[in-house]
């Protein structure tokens, strides 16, 4: 019988990986404060917005590498051939960054479609060629991590964080200081040296297990290539579609009333919820762990979640209703008085969507352990889709503030998906049960 689980056990288990989540939260509040306290803060705020959205939605196929990596690899066959789909996969990633950096297809999208201030696109432009680095780095360091977790080595896991955050100090305060980059470049520089260290340090810290792998001679449990992509086409969908968010709020915001203030403030507003919905989003590997086969650990579990979910609340409570917003927004992200105001409304709409993050992680971890992950794909797709109906019907009929439209967008998409994904949760837990 496994022994009992509690909220302790669930506790000790889990705060380690809030740790490792926590500091790559305080990246982007910690880039942001940077920018504002350099020349032209608005724009660059803007630009390095827009570049990072970009970004995330080039890079967004090989977020899911992690889990690849954590699940498949087993022997030296599945390693290598994991690890020649990762190589190709960040080759191919590459290449459509490049693409879209050909000047013409950016500006297209930048300032035809998106309509954004053409200071604004011009420092974009750069900035994402400071990060053509980004994807590729991100999907060799997920590979190596995934096996850093799978042989139980997730201290190190934290560690390559940590050298991510000091090499990204490094690089912002050298280009800020040393070489007096306009501030979406900084930010831009910080983020690519930052998660090229990472994966370095992430590579040198699994070379035991690699070597291992290479000096292994069976090939039992052998993997195809054709079992690696019906295994990750649907993680890679998935992924693809949350991350497809951010360039979509940017692209309507682009287009509202008040479109330079909301791109600026919506980096540092996105940063403060991201710290909280890291709660949450280090919860679900938690769940995966001790749900057990029948659903056995649901109670302790679901216990455990209640209590994150109070206390998300209660910390975006405290800075969307007391002096702490000036003190966050102000203080620490530096952003002038006019922007610190104007960022009020939009973080008090956005109160509880790190608890509506809890559930979500919960209700996924439950779906995932019961081998019914379908829904999670349609419940993105439609919290995605429910973003983008919202925004265009309070930008182009409602007139709303960007801001304030993307907010009110994010909040009611998520509802939407933890609405949805409640009819398979409850199905597989009677079924399983």
């Amino acid at each position: 019988m496994r022994p009992k689980l509690t909220l302790k056990k669930i506790f000790v288990f889990w705060y380690p990986l809030l740790a490792t989540w926590l500091m790559m939260a305080f990246e982007g509040p910690f880039i942001a404060a940077i920018i504002a306290r350099l020349p032209e803060p608005k724009y660059n705020l803007a630009a390095y917005g827009v570049a990072f959205a970009f970004a995330l939605i080039v890079e967004a196929p090989v977020i899911m590498m992690l889990s690849a990596s954590t699940a498949l690899v087993t022997n030296s066959v599945s390693f290598f051939k994991l690890r020649r789909f990762t190589y190709l996969l960040n080759l191919i990633l590459t290449v459509l960054m490049l693409i879209l950096l050909i000047r013409s297809n950016f500006y297209f999208l930048a300032q035809t479609l998106m309509k954004l201030p053409a200071k604004v696109t011009d420092l974009t432009y750069h900035a994402l060629w400071i990060l053509l680095p980004w994807p590729a780095a991100i999907g060799y360091r997920r590979f190596y991590q995934g096996l850093l977790i799978r042989h139980n080595l997730t201290r190190r896991v934290a560690y390559g964080t940590l050298v991510r955050l000091l090499t990204m100090a490094l690089a912002a305060i050298s280009a800020a200081l040393i070489f007096k980059w306009h501030g979406a470049y900084v930010g831009a520089f910080a983020l690519s040296c930052g998660v090229s260290m990472e994966a370095l340090a992430s590579r040198l810290m699994t070379w035991r297990v690699v070597r291992a792998f290479k000096n292994e001679t069976s090939s039992a449990g052998n993997i195809s290539y054709k079992e690696i992509i019906v295994f990750y086409y649907p993680l890679a969908l998935t992924s693809l579609i949350a991350l497809a968010v951010q360039p979509l709020v940017t692209f309507f915001v682009g287009q509202s009333r008040m479109a330079l203030e909301s791109l600026a403030v919506l980096p540092v507003i996105n940063s403060l919820v991201f710290i909280f919905r890291s709660f949450g989003l280090s919860y679900q590997e938690v769940s995966i762990t001790f749900l057990g086969e029948h659903n056995e650990g649901l109670k302790p579990l679901a216990q455990f979640a209640f209590l994150l979910i109070v206390f998300v609340t209660g910390g975006m409570l405290l800075v969307g209703f007391t002096p702490g917003h000036d003190f966050w927004f102000g203080t620490v992200s530096g952003l002038s008085q006019d922007l610190v105001d104007f960022a009020r409304l939009p973080v008090r709409i956005l109160i509880l969507l790190p608890a509506l993050s809890v559930l979500l992680s919960f209700q996924r971890a439950i779906l995932v352990t019961n081998k019914h992950t379908g829904p999670i794909t349609v419940g993105t797709l439609l919290e995605v889709s429910l973003i983008a109906i919202i925004m265009w019907i309070l930008i182009e009929h409602g007139a709303f503030i960007g801001a304030v439209a993307a907010a009110t967008a994010l909040l009611l998409g998520r509802l939407g998906c933890n609405t949805y994904l409640l009819w398979p949760v409850i199905r597989v837990l009677k079924r399983r049960m």
